[in-house]
């Protein structure tokens, strides 16, 4: 016990001696936090609308006041014909107009929206958001109510999905490249021959990446609840129960990984393909998985952040008990264990 200790805390001095690499593991969670809790937002905010209307009735009038009075549009111009508002879009000097009817309040419809659709899916939440506000301006329109995420804040979508792709990241991309770094330097060897066993040796080297995951994963939900404003709904303890699985999945994906490199380039290129590109496009970090084709939605179901994301968002912003990611929790497990079963003995055939 006391050599598997040793190792444990020489392991750990080779972290915390590189600076790079500490860099990496704490700066990279504050950096991509900030930058997609402020920076990349899907947020609606000040949308250049144009109103197109050509009788003002009291309707119409409490729909474009509350338009203007909302956070998300401002009014940038009133005018008479559609295709005046069409010119002011096409000179990019508005994102919205909306269309009046001369008979809007005593139908209670007849409304159009032209919007710049060089982006699709902020002109369909432009849309979206407009239509909203204005049939609240007369109750009697429609009654919406918006659960879990009342503001409508991105950063209730992203950060359960920051805490998936750099707890996969470091945990498998840092236990790869930690372990053929000792294959390059010629020490695995000595490691080996060693009276501790090899899989110890292993388990050793990934306690400390084991620690430093639980502190990211403390460092990302505290800075979502307290810089991002991102409530923690559910309870603690299975956000970190469920964590722990997911970790070790990653842990054991990086011991697969380092099977099969022969170098920390190849590690970190292997990394890259098999892990980022993945998360980002196909785990519903970004994108939903429901509207991809069938195809990648039939590739993203063998991606395990995308079945740890849906639990974090289930049990973080929507307060469910674990009894309501137990598909997830399954899934996560199953993938765990086959893929520390292949890992280790992987690993146990190169050795001999």
């Amino acid at each position: 016990m006391k050599q598997f200790i040793s190792f444990i805390i020489k392991e750990s001095k080779h972290i915390v001696r590189d600076k790079r690499t500490m860099l990496i593991l704490f700066g990279m969670p504050i950096v991509l936090m900030l930058i997609f809790g402020f920076a990349i937002t899907t947020d609606v905010r000040n949308v250049r609308t144009v109103v197109v209307t050509s009788s003002l009735d009291h309707l119409t009038q409490r729909a474009v006041e509350r338009l203007a009075a909302s956070e998300y549009f401002t009014i940038t111009a009133s005018v008479a014909t559609p295709q005046d508002a069409e010119r002011l879009i096409r000179g990019q000097k508005a994102d919205l107009a909306i269309v009046f009817s001369p008979d809007f309040a005593s139908k209670r419809q007849g409304m159009q929206f032209i919007v710049d659709g060089a982006d699709p899916n902020m002109a369909q939440q432009w849309t979206n958001y407009a239509t909203a506000v204005i049939a609240n301006a007369d109750a009697s329109l429609v009654n919406s109510k918006m659960l879990y995420n009342p503001q409508m804040r991105s950063a209730y979508n992203f950060v359960p999905a920051i805490m998936g792709m750099l707890l996969m990241l470091v945990c498998a991309m840092m236990t790869s490249i930690s372990i053929v770094r000792e294959k390059e330097k010629g020490t695995m060897e000595v490691l080996l021959v060693s009276p501790v066993k090899p899989l110890m040796i292993i388990v050793a080297k990934a306690i400390p990446y084991l620690v430093l995951a639980f502190a990211i994963l403390t460092t990302i939900l505290l800075m979502g609840r307290y810089v991002l404003g991102v409530p923690l709904q559910g309870s603690i303890v299975w956000i970190y129960v469920v964590s722990t699985i997911y970790i070790l999945l990653a842990l054991s994906l990086g011991l697969l990984i380092s099977n099969i490199a022969t170098s920390q380039l190849m590690a970190l290129l292997l990394s890259a393909m098999v892990l980022l590109v993945p998360i980002v496009m196909l785990s519903g970090m970004l994108f939903p998985v429901e509207s991809m084709p069938p195809v990648l939605q039939w590739i993203s179901a063998i991606v395990p952040p995308r079945y740890y994301i849906q639990a974090m968002r289930k049990l973080m912003i929507m307060g469910v008990g674990i009894g309501e990611v137990l598909r997830e929790v399954v899934i996560l497990t199953a993938m765990t264990v086959l893929l520390l079963a292949v890992s280790l003995l992987k690993f146990k055939t190169r050795l001999e």
